[in-house]
């Protein structure tokens, strides 16, 4: 297996994260049927929510890329980088739907991978059972999320609604998985900071 420097492993996260914010989404789709059934107020509020969500899975990429490049051990770096991939599936349909409903993905990606980047970085300098209670309590939140899109989003929305439901399913197995390889529950302060966090980015991804 070729070795690689510091260097390599940097230049290597420019390229992933340079490809998360602006690549284009590939033509995979979960699903796709006619959206002229939908009204302007129903559509507005589709556009809406799925730019949360895509909002989200740009976080969850930061976070999840983040929190590999501090890993203590090659099987939890391992297990972190695989469920990234996973997730990279999600902001496909996620960025594919916006496209169908003719609407741009959040200006604000940028700042939330960022941001999202340097949260996955001091949890995975904190080890690597804070690391996985981290990636636990991450995907409870965005379940919730989740369950609330899956309330709001018009009946006739059938496509968004079948996107978010097998995100919610694979959400809730990344969370069972991250505990089952040993994560530790997070204290109740950090849990409340990283709600408080999720409340700024949906209210603004939403809009921007």
């Amino acid at each position: 297996m070729r070795h690689t420097s510091p260097l390599d492993n940097l230049l290597s996260e420019v390229g992933h994260t340079l490809n998360t914010l602006f690549a284009r989404a590939s033509t995979q789709t979960l699903h796709s049927v006619d959206d002229a059934a939908l009204s302007d107020s129903e559509r507005k509020l589709s556009e809406g929510l799925m730019r949360v969500n895509h909002t989200g899975e740009i976080c969850a990429q930061a976070l999840y890329r983040g929190q590999a490049f501090f890993a203590k051990t090659p099987e939890i770096k391992s297990h972190l980088l695989q469920a990234a991939d996973e997730e990279t599936a999600h902001l496909n349909w996620c960025q594919s739907r916006l496209t169908q409903l003719d609407t741009h993905t959040s200006y604000l990606n940028p700042f939330w991978y960022t941001a999202s980047f340097s949260l996955g970085v001091i949890a995975g300098a904190a080890g690597d059972a804070w690391s996985l209670g981290f990636v636990a309590e991450t995907e409870n939140q965005v379940s919730e999320h989740l369950k609330d899109h899956l309330q709001r989003l018009p009946e006739q929305d059938q496509t968004s609604r079948k996107i978010v439901k097998a995100m919610l399913d694979d959400e809730t197995r990344h969370a069972e998985q991250a505990m089952s390889r040993g994560g530790r529950e997070l204290p109740k302060p950090i849990k409340m900071l990283m709600s408080f966090q999720s409340k700024v980015m949906t209210s603004s991804a939403y809009y921007l």
